[in-house]
């Protein structure tokens, strides 16, 4: 598929961009899409939460009065947990949250993220373009000119800028990343996904499936392992 390039100023270039199908445009997976944004927020959690239970409470252990002829229900100390100040039953305690997504589901996740914002048509090629020095005021005049302003846009680079991070760290619902670090919580967060035109290989190469290595053929067809058995039983025969 083409999509054509804009300028900075928001309008059409006489500039396309080839994008291959087999990462833009293939059926979207839900299944995987939620796997992987799960996985991400739950990296995302710190889990130090923590209560205390009834041995770690600072108070006397001492019982708070006898037993019987009080005319109150039986108590023990001031850490029981039925009283005021007591521990805790059951409390949450620090754990790990992470959850684990192999690369091939993270790949076509992302892809078919991906594959959804080129269907809603909210997949936009920008021609690169850089700044001299920090300036927010520019960088807004950019989602002004692409009809951007007050949405969810989501500018991918074709590498770590520093100057063009700073210009539109404090516009807000505008995010920067480089395009080979995007995730799929990143394109689905986004209501509009800009690509600068220099980042579209970097792109295309992170999203690609990896492929699957064959053993080479020789000339006749055959495999070059099944050349080298049959060589062998000839030499055997002539011996």
């Amino acid at each position: 598929m083409k999509l054509s390039v804009y300028n900075r100023a928001g309008n059409k270039t006489k500039r396309t961009v080839e994008l291959d199908d087999a990462i833009f445009g293939i059926e979207p997976n839900d299944h995987v899409i939620w796997l992987d944004v799960r996985a991400i927020q739950a990296h995302d959690r710190q889990g130090t939460h923590k209560t205390k239970e009834r041995g770690e409470v600072s108070k006397s252990r001492r019982k708070l009065y006898r037993q019987k002829g009080t005319g109150h229900s039986r108590a023990g100390d001031a850490r029981s947990p039925i009283r005021r100040g007591g521990g805790t039953i059951f409390g949450p305690k620090p754990h790990e949250y992470r959850l684990g997504v192999n690369r091939k589901t993270r790949q076509l996740a992302r892809r078919s993220a991906m594959a959804y914002k080129v269907q809603a048509e909210s997949l936009r090629i920008v021609e690169d373009f850089s700044m001299d020095e920090p300036k927010t005021s520019e960088m807004a005049s950019v989602l002004t000119a692409h009809d951007l302003t007050g949405k969810k846009v989501l500018l991918l680079t074709a590498g770590v800028d520093n100057i063009l991070y700073r210009s539109g760290r404090n516009i807000p619902r505008f995010t920067m990343c480089p395009a080979s670090d995007v995730s799929t919580l990143d394109l689905m967060k986004a209501h509009v996904v800009l690509v600068q035109e220099g980042a579209v290989v970097g792109l295309t190469e992170a999203l690609r499936p990896a492929t699957k290595t064959t053993p080479s053929e020789a000339p006749d067809g055959k495999t070059a392992s099944a050349e080298t058995k049959s060589a062998e039983v000839e030499s055997a025969e002539a011996a």
